[in-house]
């Protein structure tokens, strides 16, 4: 499984951007996906994930409210929306497969990764 994640950029804090994560080889809609995101300095963290029907998803509590996952099975493409971005969410974002899961908050879980994205949140 490939995976590709786009979108990211530099925006002001308060203003939004959507992450597309678009996945190649595989069964794209057997498969449980997350998004993670790593600041300079820091360990991967765990940002939302949803199951490979869409219908469970899964929000860290720092995200709970602002951000939300979905993903669209015919285009095998995973989104995550982020609105009233603040400068703590600047970091590398990255998508993720699990292959055998409904969508964990450990990065071990994952089977996949793609390459990031790097968000910019400017005060």
């Amino acid at each position: 499984v490939q995976l590709q994640a786009s979108g990211g950029g530099l925006v002001q804090a308060g203003g939004s951007l959507r992450l597309s994560c678009a996945a190649s080889g595989g069964t794209f809609s057997s498969y449980a996906m997350g998004w993670f995101r790593q600041a300079p300095g820091k360990e991967h963290e765990f940002v939302a994930a949803i199951s490979w029907s869409g219908d469970s998803t899964y929000y860290d509590n720092s995200v709970k409210g602002r951000f939300t996952i979905s993903r669209d099975n015919a285009k095998n493409t995973m989104y995550l929306q982020m609105n009233s971005l603040k400068p703590e969410d600047t970091a590398v974002y990255f998508c993720a497969v699990d292959r055998t899961g409904y969508g964990s908050r450990l990065p071990g879980a994952y089977d996949y990764w793609g390459k990031g994205t790097l968000v910019t949140v400017s005060s």
